[in-house]
């Protein structure tokens, strides 16, 4: 219990070290990765039961040839293929969103810095090292937010596009 209490004291610290663009940051990629999560389980859980249900469907049906059958074939794959990459657009929003949410943590940590040298009227290296941090914590945080969102979402869009090329043919067209 004690070890959890000095985590939680060492990530308050921490966050306290990067101001405050550092929480929404943290917010940010912690909304990211919820929604990265439930992609995950969305894909290796929930979308077999989805496509069997769809293939079933398409065999159920009695003809497979004709001009209505072909749109129904088209529709089941485009339900299929927007079930696939729902929140995937979202994702990649707050991935892009990171960095410049890193960039503004720069930006006021920089201010932050001038202001100090604007008090003190010097450059003293103790007085300016709150506002230094404050403006490269946010931006490392920004970035590695950024770049484990990136590869996630590339996986997710490759395997969305897998997926439903697989759909596509498993709804064979009997003669």
């Amino acid at each position: 219990m004690i070890f959890l209490a000095e985590m939680y004291d060492a990530i308050i610290e921490f966050m306290d070290t990067g101001g405050q663009v550092l929480t929404v940051i943290g917010s940010v990629i912690f909304i990211m990765w919820l929604l990265i999560f439930e992609r995950f389980v969305f894909i290796l859980v929930s979308y077999k039961s989805v496509k069997k249900h769809y293939i079933n469907s398409w065999q159920s049906r009695a003809e497979h040839v004709s001009w209505n059958s072909e749109q129904i074939r088209n529709a089941i794959i485009s339900r299929g293929a927007t079930k696939l990459n729902r929140n995937i657009v979202l994702i990649q929003s707050l991935v892009v969103l990171c960095p410049l949410l890193g960039l503004l943590g720069t930006v006021t940590g920089m201010i932050e810095v001038f202001d100090v040298m604007a008090i003190s009227g010097s450059g003293n290296a103790r007085s300016m090292a709150s506002g230094v941090s404050r403006a490269t914590i946010p931006t490392m945080a920004g970035m590695v937010g950024s770049l484990s969102g990136v590869f996630t979402v590339a996986w997710l869009r490759r395997n969305a596009k897998k997926e439903t090329e697989l759909l596509a043919d498993s709804l064979v067209v009997r003669h």
